[in-house]
């Protein structure tokens, strides 16, 4: 599914983001050692400027991993910041970079969990919103065929290429809007496979209370209820970046066995276990600039200032 251009695109309050836009195209031209470098510099803009997102992500360093020492928390910050900036030049790499050029600095590892089950009815792919998420749609997307889901952007040209890109990398893919349950409910009925990310706050509307790191968060119950309603497994994966400027890690572990089971939330605090192990991968990438404890249970203060 490739998004149609709109005449619109052309007026003069987009000529910015199409200047923007193409400045960004043109360095991912680059060998890629120096848009890890370029990354990484622009994570350390992050890390000296002041920003409310860099408060919210070391208030959630802070919350999550208590018995981290001060010098050990700000130096979790510091890479998760280098992870940020990196992150950046990432996207323009999963949406612009050839499939050819792309394949060359990712390795997979599990492939074979979703080559067994793709006969067998629809496959939710469980991901994180790790710094890496498009360059590991994009790893699996050259191999299989994988929907996604996206927020839609308010710059009407951003949202464009944002779908452009995504969708670019393989044919028969499908992107959409996160809140549009029917359609992607009807994908994993129809046997597809569908990227779907639990792990942010969406708040208590089609969410319940769960443990994440041992904090209450609100969590989405979608998981549990995709699969029960549409019949389809439930695979996580994770998609590491590995140091040196050596690539990506892209690893499909085995579908959750006995999920979802018939208690919602006894499945929701597993997801979140799941989400947390994926985390401890590699802590430093994911992505702890997002409010995760935004909702609180009546009578608990708020966490963010």
């Amino acid at each position: 599914m490739t998004p149609e251009f709109e005449s619109k695109f052309l007026y003069p309050e987009y000529w910015i983001t199409w200047v923007v836009l193409g400045f960004w195209r043109l360095i991912i031209f680059l060998p890629y050692p120096v848009l890890v470098g370029i990354g990484y510099l622009l994570g350390q803009l992050l890390y000296i400027l002041p920003s409310s997102r860099k408060k919210i992500a070391q208030t959630n360093i802070k919350l999550c991993f208590p018995n981290l020492t001060e010098i050990q928390r700000k130096r979790l910050l510091h890479k998760n910041c280098a992870s940020l900036g990196i992150a950046v030049i990432e996207t323009g790499i999963a949406w612009w970079w050839s499939n050819e050029r792309l394949s060359r600095i990712i390795q997979y590892e599990g492939l074979e969990n979703l080559k067994s089950l793709e006969s067998s009815g629809g496959i939710i792919l469980l991901g994180i919103h790790y710094t890496t998420l498009e360059i590991g749609a994009s790893a699996i997307m050259m191999k299989t065929q994988l929907d996604g889901m996206y927020r839609e952007h308010k710059n009407d040209v951003f949202n464009y290429v944002q779908l452009k890109g995504r969708a670019s990398r393989n044919p028969d893919c499908y992107l959409y809007e996160r809140r549009d349950v029917r359609s992607t409910m009807k994908a994993l009925k129809n046997g597809r496979m569908v990227w779907y990310g639990p792990d942010q706050d969406y708040g208590l509307s089609q969410g319940v209370f769960a443990p994440f790191f041992n904090i209450q968060a609100a969590t989405v119950t979608g998981t549990a209820r995709f699969a029960r309603i549409s019949g389809s497994s439930v695979i996580p994966f994770s998609h590491i970046r590995m140091p040196k400027a050596r690539g990506y890690t892209v690893k499909v572990y085995p579908k959750l066995e006995n999920f979802p089971s018939e208690k919602l939330v006894d499945d929701t605090i597993r997801v979140n276990q799941e989400i947390e192990r994926l985390i401890l991968i590699k802590p430093d990438q994911y992505l702890w600039a997002h409010r995760r404890f935004k909702n609180r249970p009546e009578g608990e203060d708020k966490l963010y200032n």
